[in-house]
């Protein structure tokens, strides 16, 4: 079941944390097993599979990047072992950063191209957060669409999140 017809919530980017916890605790009293354990097997199999639904919902809905990737697999823009079609400038910015971040020789070097790399994120961040925003009003062509760019900055956020890793890495030795 889809997590945001289970929570009878609008599929939507930008989610209430409030209510998503309202609806996350109603449920947990709804089907809390304990509730059911006087009914027959069938019953108490149901609610368990109801109250496992409603903890995997709330997990993900409560997070906005598992939000966004959530909504990307319902629309089949994201699937498992996929290789995405980058921008061939993006992937020559990104190696450019990777081999620097290979040749780094001082803490300062490291300083800068980590500061490079957040101002990369802070720019995908502000362009996600413009293409998600009025998503709700938009008609369903159009949501096509945008849900395609909006894949498209996942992907890159995936790319980059890498190279921050190696950042990490490359911090030990300084």
């Amino acid at each position: 079941m889809n997590y945001f017809d289970f929570y009878e919530l609008p599929e939507t980017f930008n989610l209430n944390d409030a209510d998503i916890k309202k609806k996350f605790y109603q449920l947990s009293k709804k089907y809390h097993p304990d509730f059911y354990a006087n009914e027959d097997e069938e019953k108490q199999q149901e609610i368990l599979e109801l109250s496992t639904l409603n903890n995997k919902a709330y997990q993900t809905l409560g997070d906005p990047n598992k939000r966004l990737e959530y909504i990307l697999r319902l629309h089949n823009l994201v699937s498992e072992g996929a290789k995405p079609q980058l921008p061939s400038d993006f992937l020559m910015e990104m190696m450019d950063i990777n081999e620097r971040i290979m040749e780094v020789n001082s803490a300062e070097e490291l300083g800068t191209i980590t500061a490079e790399v957040l101002a990369f994120e802070g720019d995908m961040n502000e362009e996600l957060s413009a293409l998600t925003s009025d998503y709700t009003h938009l008609d369903d062509t159009t949501k096509e669409s945008r849900l395609n760019d909006i894949a498209k900055i996942y992907f890159k956020q995936k790319y980059l999140l890498r190279i921050k890793e190696s950042l990490d890495t490359f911090a030990t030795r300084f």
